[in-house]
């Protein structure tokens, strides 16, 4: 007899994941700067205009068969100026929130998805002291706008993304590219994640609360050679795990050699995690070089199953790795973004199968995850990559920014809607997208 497909409980979550900058359109920033400046390939100006379309997103995630949607709060729309507070930006995101639950959407809330009003970099760095004030200023506007809802509630973003690109290469804004202010502000983020929590629960209720933390599956670069993996050991240690130990211990300890050393208590930050939110999307392969910062990192392809159109690994393997290692806390999981740049849309069913079962594989291991939310609803602009790269389930012609299902919606539909995960019919592997852009190292 064949084995019965395997099912997500009825209470599993399936939902979507937008951020602010990155759909809305028109908002002046950190990054609008950044653009002005020269310093990217594309201007995200209108965005695919979300924030005149959320009726019709949310109706298109509702034909999904999702149940929540993953949304941010636009930092300069809320203070442009800094103590000064725009009331229509947070009436507009009040009735956006009410809107998602009226039409059965649990909003999954970032108060941080990598961006600034203009005047914070200028005024209050996160690697001043003062930054921690500013974020809990903003984040009580935030919650009043939060009272009520039955939110769940990220405080950051990806916050070593952030430190990496904006304080090591500088390739993000504030594009300093000085690693000896890279500690204070990942303390002073820290810091501020306990301050917003604070917030939340004084304003908002007792909402979850918690953080996106992007996890790679690290692997040696060359099976033979030790050095490659201590650096696999030390860099899974430093970028998945760093700033949730500190979220949980109060005590933010770092140890990569050639990069960065700290040890810093973090008050009001012990036990400030209500969960953990995990952002998975591939595995970097590690090599020992000896020059500072002594690695190099690289997408490889040794499976033989073809790169993403970005350049990136499909390694679902990796996938179970990163949520198996959340065990240590002992708290609930989200999964808060996953997702590949499929172009044509040929692989992205696939995608979400493998990467499907190894959420179910995590679980019958013992790990609570709760629910998956997928990157990402619609194309969008996608940072340093602009308007290149192709997550969305949607698939949006950016001249027009008429949404077209893709053929993963049938796919996503069908197993939140049965909870069966069975493969999809398309299925016949080796699936190769054509010509992925080069990998960066």
């Amino acid at each position: 007899m064949n084995a019965s497909p395997p099912r997500f409980p009825p209470e599993f979550v399936f939902g979507v994941a937008t951020a602010a900058y990155q759909v809305e359109g028109h908002i002046e920033n950190d990054w609008s700067d950044w653009e002005r400046a020269g310093r990217v390939k594309h201007v995200a100006g209108a965005g695919v205009d979300h924030w005149n379309r959320w009726n019709e997103d949310y109706r298109l995630t509702r034909d999904l068969g999702a149940t929540a949607f993953r949304m941010s709060l636009e930092w300069a729309r809320i203070e442009p100026q800094r103590g000064r507070f725009d009331e229509a930006a947070l009436d507009g995101y009040r009735r956006r929130l009410v809107a998602m639950t009226e039409v059965g959407l649990r909003p999954v809330v970032t108060l941080h998805h990598f961006t600034h009003p203009t005047w914070f970099h200028r005024e209050t760095p996160w690697h001043r002291p003062e930054s921690v004030a500013a974020f809990r200023r903003y984040a009580r506007a935030c919650a009043e706008v939060l009272r009520g809802i039955d939110a769940v509630v990220l405080t950051f973003n990806e916050p070593m993304v952030l430190l990496l690109g904006g304080y090591v290469q500088g390739v993000i804004p504030p594009g300093i590219a000085d690693p000896r202010l890279a500690m204070p502000a990942l303390g002073n983020i820290g810091r501020a994640h306990a301050a917003a929590r604070e917030e939340l629960l004084t304003h908002a209720g007792k909402l979850p609360v918690g953080t996106s933390q992007n996890m790679l599956a690290f692997s040696a670069d060359r099976a033979w050679n030790p050095m490659d993996h201590a650096l696999v050991r030390l860099a899974d240690e430093a970028y998945n795990h760093t700033f949730l130990e500190a979220l949980v211990t109060g005590e933010l300890r770092m140890f990569m050699p050639g990069l960065f050393t700290t040890r810093q208590t973090l008050e009001g930050a012990r036990d400030s995690l209500d969960f953990v939110g995990v952002n998975y999307y591939t595995r970097a392969h590690l090599r020992f070089v000896r020059r500072p910062p002594y690695l190099e990192f690289h997408y490889r392809d040794p499976l033989g199953r073809g790169l993403t159109d970005i350049g990136w690994e499909m390694y679902p393997e990796g996938f179970t790795q990163v949520l198996l290692s959340t065990r240590r806390y002992g708290l609930p999981v989200w999964v808060t973004e996953n997702g590949i740049d499929d172009r044509l849309g040929t692989r992205r069913s696939e995608f979400l199968w493998r990467h499907w079962a190894s959420v179910l594989q995590a679980r019958t291991a013992g790990i609570d995850v709760r629910g998956y939310l997928y990157w990402s609803l619609l194309d969008n602009f996608e940072w340093l990559e602009g308007w290149g790269p192709r997550f969305g389930l949607y698939h949006v012609d950016f001249a027009t920014l008429e949404r077209r299902a893709t053929p993963a919606c049938d796919y996503f539909r069908s197993v939140a809607l049965d909870r069966e995960l069975r493969p999809p019919r398309e299925v016949a592997p080796p699936l190769r997208a054509p010509a992925p852009v080069a990998a960066t190292g």
